[in-house]
């Protein structure tokens, strides 16, 4: 198990490029996250949904996504809460205090999926959840130690040291853990290390004599990583570049969610892609304007509202730009949105754009499903997927966007310039991305190609300069008693 000594060190990383190198090795491998927070989230190939991070993970081992890699998911909805979804099926909307004083609940479910996993793999490399030292949440936990002493799983003490204090952060993580929790950290391993590692002897040999442990590593900055979707929306500092002459602007709505859907945008070198933060104004200079998908999207629209982002869209479209909502975007482009059941928060209903004639009711069922489609005005194969609890019906469905099987996706305005889609990962399908960016998309650009790739360089990198054997020495077999 790769635990870290807080969030965004690099653990699912770490945890894709072992996938790769073991199973560039020959065995069969899965990787498994007990308990994860996240809104960029991924469909699985038996119906439900979990961690983007984990759906990039079973790439790496070379398996399809399935709901036993993440059993539990939370996908925050507002500044106290979350929906709770467990197996791939979302269970309940849950306030912080809620979760944390009844998640020891689902432990019985989180063992199981981890055995159900285990007797198909040679290995199963797991991960925690942000910090392992939060010794505040360690009663009742269920995505660190709480689940590692459950399952006798060894673990190792992953830290960045770009962040600067690593020694510190591992050696005190050690030091402020229950003596238990760390009689099953088996090793350290020091990450995004920038420079000659040979500088880092003296650290590594006093950690080892510290701690008495093997400190594996440690492991060069990897740039190249940039290229993988990412999960947590910490990463999205790192969405924003390009410097090609067709502008693509998003406003980061709060609680912005699957946003590796501007993943390729990104890789085009024809398109510069911009992120705007709270509190500044959308670019007059945008070519594209993207509303992406939420996960609250009455509450996302009154905050784009409430940054004077309306204003801004509105003023694009009356100047003749072209704007595209994916999912929880798409709802704020009709007129209304309705949630009568307070699925994400209070009931009622919100006013939307009004760019599309549309209308949409927020539903308990939610749909989850991977798409073959057909863009209709390029005649274009998409390959995406369908994440969304919303009817949307109206007069602007008349005109589609694609067409799923023998069924009409999404609409379009009578003009051709607002357009809106349920589908998610649209911009991975290369000739689509091409017909639609036009002269601003490269030929040259294989997306999917890429990220394989880059997992097999990942994999190449961590056979480099982490013992692995030594690594695979500390795993042991799984407790399969009830």
């Amino acid at each position: 198990m790769i635990m870290g000594t807080g969030s965004d060190v690099g653990k699912s990383l770490i945890v894709a490029g072992l996938c790769r190198a073991l199973a560039n090795r020959g065995l069969a491998v899965a990787p498994f996250k007990p308990q994860n927070m996240s809104n960029n989230a991924a469909v699985t190939v038996d119906g439900g949904e979990i961690g983007r991070a984990q759906a990039l993970q079973a790439r790496a081992a070379r398996r399809q996504p399935i709901t036993a890699m993440n059993p539990v998911l939370l996908k925050p909805e507002g500044d106290t809460g979350s929906q709770v979804v467990v197996r791939g099926r979302r269970r309940a909307s849950l306030s912080a205090r809620q979760y944390w004083s009844s998640r020891s609940q689902l432990l019985p479910e989180v063992l199981d999926a981890f055995r159900e996993l285990s007797g198909t793999a040679d290995v199963v490399v797991v991960e925690g959840a942000g910090s392992a030292s939060e010794v505040n949440l360690r009663d009742g936990d269920i995505a660190n130690f709480g689940f590692a002493r459950a399952a006798n799983v060894p673990v190792v003490l992953v830290g960045d040291i770009h962040r600067g204090g690593v020694i510190a952060a591992l050696v005190g993580t050690l030091a402020v853990i229950d003596p238990e929790d760390a009689q099953l950290v088996g090793a350290s391993l020091i990450n995004r290390f920038f420079g000659d590692p040979a500088l880092f002897d003296s650290g590594k040999a006093f950690l080892e004599t510290r701690t008495g442990r093997p400190c594996l590593g440690p492991v060069p900055h990897f740039a190249e990583a940039a290229r993988l979707p990412a999960e947590d929306a910490l990463a999205l500092d790192a969405v924003s570049g390009g410097k090609g002459a067709f502008h693509i602007v998003v406003p980061r709505l709060p609680r912005i969610a699957n946003f590796d859907d501007l993943d390729p945008l990104r890789a085009e070198p024809g398109v510069t892609l911009t992120l705007v933060p709270p509190g500044r104004p959308l670019p007059r200079n945008a070519d594209l304007v993207i509303l992406p998908g939420s996960k609250a999207t009455r509450s996302d629209l009154a905050a784009l509202r409430a940054n004077g982002w309306d204003i801004d869209i509105l003023a694009h479209h009356r100047a003749g730009g072209t704007i595209l909502g994916i999912c929880g975007g798409y709802q704020m482009l009709g007129r209304t949105i309705a949630d009568p059941a307070g699925l994400e928060g209070l009931p009622g209903t919100s006013e939307g754009l009004g760019l599309l004639d549309l209308k949409t009711t927020l539903q308990p069922t939610k749909t989850l499903r991977t798409e073959n489609a057909v863009h209709l005005a390029s005649g274009q194969p998409v390959t995406g997927y369908h994440m969304h609890m919303g009817d949307t019906l109206g007069p602007d469905r008349a005109r589609p966007f694609a067409r799923v099987g023998g069924d009409d996706e999404g609409a379009v305005s009578a003009n051709g310039r607002v357009m809106g889609t349920y589908l998610h990962g649209l911009f991975a399908s290369d000739l689509f991305r091409r017909a639609f960016l036009g002269d601003a998309a490269s030929p040259d650009i294989a997306y999917e190609d890429s990220i394989e790739a880059t997992l097999d360089a990942l994999a190449a990198h961590l056979e480099k300069h982490v013992d692995i054997d030594r690594l695979l020495s500390l795993a042991g077999p799984v407790d399969n008693r009830a």
